[in-house]
């Protein structure tokens, strides 16, 4: 065809767009596991033949999608473009080549238009079990936590590799969901290669070589002239974490120069010995989403958009811990990283930066059995997501039991009495959680469940902000610390595995976000409707001068 203009290729990159974001909705529509199909625990994207990310979906998280961009070049490294086949499918759920840790299942398909490759189509999802102990950060390496598959064939030119599906299913708890979410994830990548062979032939495309180069070189300009309008230089930060049995530190310098941003973690503890290890791949995610959120915010979010933002660690620090480290939930560290990076940032664009929040999710993350049989799952699991208060904006209160920034939704209490033996009590916000300020941190919130038949059942806890609350700035107070126990009065550990009584219930009290501003300052009117809302207390309103 004949040379393509501007209007013409940015009209096809809009419709690339939306064939992975259709992508996106055939897996969380189709999903067995009900922290995809309710929470939106997932990527899609679409990559040219070189595995560059050239679109990701909406729908999703920025652990999945900025890691699953490096995963599809782990695959192509592998399986080289032109040994692949239609039909060809290639799975793997390896931490340091997919998203960090084994309950990710990532799947890469070629896609073909007349007959020649021209892209891949890649999705990941979180399966609920996977094996081993357990969705919780108790392993103390690797191979305990799961079954551990390479890159390999799922399937070959259409056909099915059963045994690598009787393997799968053979290692999980949940055989019958575990084998239906790797079929939704064939199954989205199989409507990503239809729908863009029918834009290509809609747009007259023989292949995606034009529209990828102005996708890619048009995203990188607009990164690097956003990064033009900052300061440049140099500036550090830390911030201190539960951790597992002790404290981490976790620090890092942010370089802003003419050609890029690059944040670097030396001076972070070392590796764990239990599961909150943080492969680099999903490191470089989350940091890279959190300056994607305050640079260029407005780009869409492509290999060339990333291509400016750079990460570096020491090696077998707990942000870029080594196989075989335990990863299970490096999702504690890896989701604080934002955090880190924008108490850096504030020094030199304190305008766009918001305080601390709860940073990590706050799932309940639960097991047991049932009093049902014979339908081919052995007992339950579930990930109930929940969330804390995300830190005061500058001009903006924090948002209230808000994922962020893993972006995924709450599950519904309904869902989750659908699906597990258990009963919530209640699901509420936690009044005075929010730390005081000019703007006011978001609220966490209460949240009491029981078992309805009379059985025990397990939490594998992960959860931090217990020891060390989301911190204030400029006078802005800290918010409340996270708190985790039974009804009658036991105080539960913030990490690991423990049985929940069948006469008890448990509590679970998320963090609240940091306030940001002198607290006199806060504008009476919003005072008094927060009052009047519930979200601050009388006793509470004092630490506004009120």
């Amino acid at each position: 065809m004949s040379k393509l203009s501007d209007i013409e290729l940015q009209v096809m990159w809009n419709r690339l767009i939306a064939v992975v974001e259709e992508q996106a909705q055939v897996l969380l529509r189709t999903a067995f596991s009900p922290i995809v199909r309710e929470a939106g625990d997932l990527s899609a994207g679409v990559f040219d033949r070189e595995g560059n990310m050239l679109a990701q979906a909406v729908t999703g998280t920025p652990g999945h999608v900025n890691s699953m961009a490096e995963s599809v070049k782990h695959f192509v490294r592998v399986f080289p473009v032109e040994t692949m086949k239609k039909g060809d499918i290639y799975i793997t759920n390896d931490p340091w080549m997919g998203t960090g840790h084994l309950n990710d299942f990532v799947l890469t398909t070629p896609a073909f238009h007349k007959g020649k490759l021209v892209g891949l189509f890649s999705c990941t999802s979180h399966l609920m079990d996977i094996g081993g102990i357990g969705f919780g950060p108790d392993g103390t390496d690797v191979f305990m936590e799961g079954l551990y598959i390479p890159l390999l064939k799922l399937a070959d030119q259409g056909q099915l590799n059963e045994t690598l599906m009787a393997m799968i299913r053979a290692n999980t708890r949940l055989p019958i969901d575990t084998e239906g979410d790797v079929y939704s994830l064939a199954a989205c990548n199989d409507v990503g290669c239809e729908r863009l062979s029918e834009m290509m032939e809609e747009f007259g495309l023989d292949d995606l070589d034009v529209l990828s180069e102005h996708i890619l070189s048009r995203s990188k300009a607009a990164v690097l002239e956003a990064i033009a309008e900052l300061p440049k230089g140099k500036w550090s930060n830390t911030m201190t974490v539960d951790g597992y049995d002790e404290p981490v530190t976790l620090a890092c310098t942010v370089e802003v120069t003419p050609s890029g941003i690059h944040v670097d973690y030396t001076g972070t503890g070392d590796a764990s010995k239990r599961g909150i290890n943080v492969p680099l791949a999903y490191t470089t995610a989350y940091t890279v989403f959190g300056l994607a959120c305050i640079v260029g915010k407005d780009i869409p979010n492509n290999a060339g958009s990333l291509a400016p933002l750079t990460v570096s660690a020491p090696e077998n620090s707990i942000v870029n811990a080594l196989k075989p480290k335990p990863v299970a939930s490096r999702h504690i560290i890896g989701q604080m990283l934002p955090d880190v990076v924008f108490g850096a940032l504030r020094q030199a664009v304190p305008d766009r930066v918001p305080a601390e929040g709860t940073s990590c999710l706050w799932n309940l993350n639960v097991r047991g059995q049932t009093d049902e049989a014979g339908l081919g799952n052995y007992g339950f699991m579930m990930a109930v997501t929940s969330n804390g208060g995300t830190g005061a904006r500058p001009m903006k209160d924090g948002l209230s039991a808000t994922a962020y920034p893993s972006g995924v939704k709450g599950t519904p209490v309904e869902i989750a009495e659908s699906i597990t033996p258990l009963i919530f009590w209640r699901k509420e916000f936690r009044e005075d959680s929010g730390g005081a300020g000019t703007t006011r941190g978001g609220l966490g919130q209460v949240i009491e469940v029981g078992s309805r038949i009379g059985k025990p059942f397990d939490l594998l806890a992960a959860y931090d902000r217990i020891d060390h609350p989301p911190r204030g700035r400029d006078g802005g107070k800290d918010g409340a610390a996270g708190a985790v126990s039974l009804k009658s009065g036991k105080v539960l550990k913030g990490k690991g595995f423990q049985l929940i009584p069948p006469d008890d219930r448990l509590v679970v009290m998320t963090p609240g976000g940091g306030g940001i501003g002198d607290p006199s300052r806060r504008d009476r009117t919003k005072l008094a409707k927060d009052v009047s809302e519930g979200l601050v207390s009388a006793e509470g309103a004092k630490a506004y001068g009120g």
